[in-house]
C-alpha cells in the first residue's frame, strides 16, 4: 500500500500535524509519510517529545519507521498490527507529556486490548496543555463519547528540567457522536492551583486573584491548592480552571520567573470568561483536540466551539486524508463555530 503523503508545513506547521498523522495511521493501519515536519518552527524537525511519540506509536502497532531521530524533517511510518500492553516513554527533557498523550490516545482507544503507558517529561510546560487540563477538562469530554481512559499524575515536571511522571491507562472503546452546540447554564467554577519548590503563598495568591475575577461575574468558585516542596527537579507553578458542566470548559495559565502570581490567576480567569461568553459548548483547546475522535466515532456529531483555531482547521484537513468523512463548518477561523460530521465508526 502506498503511504499517504502529508505536508507537515500545512496550516500552523507545527508538531500537531505529525502527532495526529501518525496517530491516524495507527488507528487505520494505513502507512503515512510526513515531510516538512515542523517547517515553520525555529528549530524544524523532530524534537525529543515528537520522537518519543513516534516510537511509542511504533510499539503499539509493530510499525516499520524511517527518519526517527531528533532533527529529522521526514518520517515514514508503516503500521503492521494493533496491540495493547504496558509501555514506558521517557522524553528525557521537559518535553510535553500531554503532547505525547495527544498522539497516543486515539490509537490506544482503537487497540485490540488494554494499554498502559508510564510517561516521563514535562507535565506543565509552555506551548502545551497542562496535565490538569487533560485530566479535568479534555478527558471528561472524551468520556461523554464513550471513551474509557484514565490519566494519573504521579509527579509534576516543569521547564527546563522536566522530571514529571504520568500514567495513562486506556481500554478499547467504541466512541459515539456528540450533539452539543451551546453550553449549559454554569454556576460553579472549579480549579487547581499548584506550586512546587516555591513558597506556599504562590498558590494562595493565584487562587485569590482568580476567585476575585470569577466571583465578580457571579460564579461560585472552588479552587484547590496543590503545593509541594518534594520530589521535583525544579520550581514551577500554574493554575487550571474549569466549569462544573458537561461538556467541561477550561482555561489555564502558567507561572514563570518575574510573573506575579496574581497575574497568573487573573489571566486564567479572564481566559475562562472569554470562553464562557461565547456560550458555545467547547472551549477552543478541546475543540481542536476532539476533531479526530468525532471522525472515529459512530454516528453524527454536531458541536459548538468557542473559537475555530488553526489547529482545528489543520486537524479537519488531516482527518479527511485518512477516513471517509467530510466535515462541515459554520463560522470560520478565530470565530465561534459549529462543526458537524458523520463519523466513520472505526
Amino acid at each position: 500500500m502506498e503511504p499517504i503523503r502529508i505536508d507537515g508545513s500545512y496550516g500552523e506547521g507545527g508538531g500537531s500535524i505529525l502527532r495526529y498523522a501518525l496517530s491516524l495511521s495507527a488507528v487505520t493501519l494505513k502507512p503515512v509519510e510526513v515531510y516538512n515536519i515542523r517547517a515553520k518552527r525555529k528549530k524544524p524537525g523532530l524534537r525529543p517529545q515528537h520522537l518519543n511519540a513516534v516510537m511509542a506509536l511504533a510499539k503499539l502497532t509493530d510499525a516499520h519507521v524511517e527518519g526517527a531521530r531528533v532533527g529529522s524533517t521526514r518520517v515514514l511510518f508503516v503500521p503492521r498490527s494493533k496491540r495493547g500492553g504496558m509501555f514506558e516513554v521517557d522524553i528525557g527533557t521537559a518535553g510535553s507529556v500531554t503532547l505525547v498523550i495527544q498522539a497516543l490516545l486515539p490509537a490506544c482507544l482503537t487497540s485490540d486490548s488494554g494499554v498502559r503507558f508510564l510517561i516521563r517529561g514535562g507535565t506543565d510546560v509552555p506551548m502545551a496543555p497542562p496535565i490538569d487540563y487533560m485530566r479535568e477538562v479534555f478527558l471528561p469530554n472524551l468520556t461523554m463519547m464513550g471513551a474509557h481512559a484514565e490519566i494519573r499524575l504521579i509527579k509534576r515536571g516543569h521547564y527546563p528540567k522536566g522530571g514529571g511522571l504520568v500514567e495513562l491507562k486506556v481500554q478499547p472503546s467504541d466512541l459515539t457522536g456528540l450533539d452539543k452546540v451551546k453550553r449549559d447554564d454554569i454556576s460553579l467554577i472549579r480549579g487547581r492551583a499548584h506550586a512546587v519548590k516555591l513558597p506556599r503563598h504562590v498558590t494562595r495568591r493565584m487562587i485569590r486573584a482568580a476567585g476575585e475575577v470569577l466571583e465578580g461575574r457571579g460564579f461560585r468558585v472552588l479552587i484547590e491548592e496543590d503545593w509541594s516542596q518534594d520530589g521535583h527537579l525544579g520550581p514551577g507553578a500554574g493554575i487550571v480552571l474549569w466549569s462544573e458542566s458537561r461538556p467541561v470548559i477550561g482555561a489555564d495559565d502558567l507561572g514563570e520567573r518575574g510573573k506575579p502570581s496574581e497575574v497568573v490567576g487573573k489571566n486564567a480567569a479572564i481566559k475562562l470568561l472569554e470562553e464562557l461568553d461565547t456560550e458555545m459548548a467547547f472551549d477552543n483547546h478541546s475543540g481542536d483536540m476532539i476533531i479526530p475522535y468525532l471522525a472515529i466515532a459512530s454516528g453524527r456529531s454536531r458541536i459548538g466551539i468557542s473559537r475555530l483555531t488553526l489547529h482545528a482547521e489543520s486537524n479537519i484537513w488531516l482527518v479527511e486524508k485518512f477516513l471517509p468523512v467530510k466535515f462541515r463548518v459554520e463560522g470560520g477561523l478565530n470565530r465561534p463555530s459549529v462543526v458537524e460530521v458523520e463519523g466513520s465508526g472505526v
